[in-house]
């Protein structure tokens, strides 16, 4: 069967050669974590403990803090240092649990379950879900069982698992569908009971032969899943792109997948739905991508959840003198970081170190309407549009012509001639509209 695609997209250097053979690897537990109460789209987790407590690996520290929320645990046994502010990933600050290890990572009696699938209710396993605190890991961090409660007039037919991993640099999904194939797929079973639903799909970038072998022999037993094979694009592993490659709908403007009958879950959040429903295990790690040319030994590592930034560099060898920018989650649509003093949360894929050569910023031009941003624009809009009702502070115009719809992928940025900051100017754009909104 041929590759297949949405409309529009660009093809950057895809860079997976610094660590796409490498096996994953387990980081030594830190002596102290900070974790987030806040690693997920929604409102931030609630604490559970104080200053002073002893915990346990795999226990619940933070609650829900309303619907779209979710728990945190954690990642290691200790005792509660501090509760404090700190900076965090996207460079806002959040209330973060300072554990110090006891050395002895003793871990929750829960979370050594021995459960089968079959033996679990759709609500059942949505409970499990919403328990081991699981929100999806390729960079978003929605809440995963809030994905898998639709209205009652929303029908569900068919659960895709997003292998795209298209982001440059980024392998530790590519990974996980190597190493960790009969989980990936036995996640994606527990999705689709979940919801009730006969067809399951599994996406991969054609980039990655060997994933898409691995996953296609474990698939072989299961006449209701399918491995779909997508051309090597950037955004091909958007949300809205791979539901239009793999079942040629397209999500209107203004609606949600489950509009269109359709759940999609990322690759290592379905390892982590698989390790919950059958032992209980709630996420305090997670496997993420350390590379770039500034890296001096990338790598793919399971990291403890709340490690500090600074001992995975220093784990994988630290940084080269002339590294000039370094990125985490991911180079296109994640964030430059100005120390290294963060946790790892959730949501962190990876860390691409750039050298200095690479990042030169190089002043911006007029546009000059050459139409290239629209060309790639995987979602329709006009960037350049949007860009200049943006900078003319029209944000209900921007409205009207749909600024919201926006995947902020940086396509338009990076495509065009004239170095215009495409995708910051209409971020701004969306965060008025919303703050507007919300009057």
């Amino acid at each position: 069967m041929s590759s297949v695609t949405f409309k529009g997209g660009i093809h950057p250097p895809e860079f997976k050669e610094f660590t796409e053979h490498l096996e994953i690897k387990d980081m030594p537990l830190p002596n102290t974590v900070f974790i987030p109460l806040s690693q997920h789209i929604g409102a931030p987790a609630k604490p559970l403990v104080k200053v002073g407590d002893h915990v346990l690996t795999g226990q619940k520290i933070g609650e829900l803090g309303g619907f779209v929320s979710s728990s945190v645990h954690a990642s290691l046994s200790g005792k509660v240092k501090k509760i404090s502010e700190r900076d965090v990933v996207n460079g806002n600050t959040a209330v973060c649990i300072e554990i110090e290890s006891d050395g002895e990572d003793q871990w929750i009696d829960s979370s050594k379950l021995n459960r089968n699938l079959e033996d679990l209710t759709s609500a059942e396993i949505i409970d499990v879900i919403k328990e081991a605190g699981i929100v999806g890991l390729g960079g978003a961090g929605f809440p995963s069982y809030v994905k898998l409660l639709p209205p009652d007039d929303v029908k569900i037919d068919s659960v895709i698992l997003n292998g795209a991993e298209c982001e440059p640099f980024l392998t530790c999904d590519h990974r996980l569908m190597v190493e960790e194939s009969q989980k990936v797929v036995d996640g994606l079973r527990a999705l689709m009971k979940a919801v009730n639903v006969e067809n399951g799909y599994i996406a991969i970038e054609e980039n990655k032969p060997d994933a898409i072998k691995e996953m296609t022999k474990v698939c072989e037993k299961y006449t209701n899943i399918k491995v779909v094979t997508l051309v090597t694009k950037y955004p091909q592993g958007g949300e809205k792109q791979i539901i239009t490659a793999v079942l040629g709908r397209k999500v209107p403007s203004g609606k949600l997948p489950m509009h269109i009958g359709v759940i999609v879950n990322n690759i290592h959040t379905a390892v982590a739905v698989d390790e919950a429903v059958k032992t209980g295990k709630p996420i305090i790690d997670r496997v993420m991508t350390v590379s770039g040319k500034g890296a001096n030994k990338p790598a793919n590592l399971r990291v403890r959840i709340g490690t500090l930034m600074t001992e995975v560099i220093e784990f994988t060898g630290g940084l080269s003198e002339d590294t000039g920018k370094i990125v985490a989650s991911a180079p296109m649509t994640g964030f430059a970081q100005y120390h290294l003093d963060f946790p790892t949360e959730k949501r962190v894929s990876g860390l691409v170190a750039f050298l200095e050569s690479e990042v030169d910023l190089l002043p911006e031009s007029p546009c000059i309407r050459c139409g290239r941003c629209v060309d790639v624009c995987p979602i329709n809009l006009e960037p350049t549009r949007l860009d200049r009702l943006s900078r003319l502070k029209k944000y209900d115009e921007a409205a009207k012509n749909n600024v919201l719809d926006c995947i902020s992928c940086s396509a338009c940025t990076y495509i065009c001639p004239s170095r215009r900051h495409l995708v910051q100017s209409i971020n701004l754009a969306k965060n008025e509209v919303r703050a507007n909104m919300r009057k």
